[in-house]
């Protein structure tokens, strides 16, 4: 890939939400629509989340603080993973691309890799 990639400062900001360089646009767009681009959003998603497990340092018994840690990242999770499209489409949008570019090339890429899956797997009976 020709672009630049952010550092892990960047990273983390932009996971919490906040806009890259322009420098660094065409890896959002990446990030948002490669083959790995849910996997990529679970991380983002953890990221986020992470603070959370600070709870384990209140007092109380652990069994309550570990399955208040494991069910709210487990919420978290859900609610994430439910508006993971839109949320793909916002940062694209953020960093200038236009709307509904997210969702569009992440079908040409599967359309394409359909395309030579079929011709890889279905070659006429004489060949």
């Amino acid at each position: 890939m020709a672009t630049e990639r952010p550092n892990p400062a960047q990273w983390v900001w932009y996971a919490y939400g906040g806009k890259l360089p322009d420098r660094c646009a065409e890896w959002v767009l990446h990030d948002v629509t490669c083959r790995t681009w849910v996997l990529r959003h679970i991380a983002r998603a953890l990221t986020q989340l992470l603070p959370f497990c600070l709870l384990v340092l209140l007092p109380g018994p652990l069994w309550i603080r570990l399955s208040s840690i494991a069910l709210g990242l487990l919420v978290g999770l859900f609610y994430s993973l439910c508006y993971v499209g839109e949320t793909a489409e916002h940062r694209a949008i953020k960093h200038g691309y236009p709307p509904g570019i997210a969702r569009e090339t992440r079908e040409l890429h599967r359309d394409v890799r359909r395309a030579a899956k079929y011709g890889v797997g279905y070659r006429p009976w004489w060949e």
